[in-house]
């Protein structure tokens, strides 16, 4: 039977717990955005996100993803910006992907002003106190996270019903889907969570300027 423990292990092999799971992309980064955000935390000692590093290993993906999410999420639309956040950090709820349920639920936090109300959200959606025609659309993200092909039309007629237009529809399913996509690009690449104090410094600034690093 093997006795030697998780962090004898790690220390064996010579891996941070908390890196990524990838090692060349971890230890690759390309000049972009990224590139110098990871080199100040770097100097500084900062805690940062480590999905800049797979944003660093690639940047004109990063590019291409970044600016597709700042349109989806923080661009004007029907659906306001803290709901879609609300959106994501539930998705990732569901999809058991600690870093972006915190990271999301900190940005919807900074713009509802009201942490415990995202929260009581995530944790408990019908007993929380966020309105029901909110809920309804979280429900519905929770379908298409967990049974995306059993949408049917009457599921639109539903929320067609508590007063949500088809462009809002479309919103809440871009955001739902793209954080699907994101739930799984973090977790298998193996980005891990960082400090509470780190979320929500980081979420300020992306819930005030959005998702584009220049």
């Amino acid at each position: 039977m093997n006795t030697v423990g998780f962090d004898q292990t790690q220390m064996a092999i010579g891996r941070d717990p908390d890196s990524l799971f990838l090692r060349d992309v971890e230890n690759n980064p390309q000049p972009s955005p990224y590139f110098d955000l990871i080199a100040a935390a770097n100097s500084s000692g900062t805690e940062y996100w480590r999905i800049w590093n797979l944003l660093a290993f690639r940047p004109r993906i990063a590019e291409h993803l970044c600016r597709l999410s700042h349109e989806i999420m923080f661009e004007e639309a029907p659906i306001g910006t803290a709901l879609r956040e609300l959106i994501a950090a539930y998705t990732s709820s569901l999809n058991n992907c600690e870093f972006c349920m915190k990271a999301h639920a900190a940005v919807a936090a900074h713009l509802y002003k009201d942490e415990a109300l995202v929260w009581s959200a995530i944790h408990d959606l019908e007993g929380s106190v966020l309105s029901e025609r909110d809920k309804a659309i979280l429900r519905f993200a929770g379908k298409i996270t967990l049974q995306s092909g059993t949408i049917n039309r009457q599921d639109i007629v539903a929320l067609h019903s508590i007063g949500w237009d088809d462009t809002s529809i479309f919103y809440a399913i871009a955001a739902c889907a793209l954080f699907n996509f994101y739930n799984r690009f973090v977790s298998a690449n193996g980005v891990k969570s960082v400090s509470d104090q780190a979320f929500r410094r980081l979420a300020a600034r992306m819930a005030e300027k959005g998702y584009i690093r220049k």
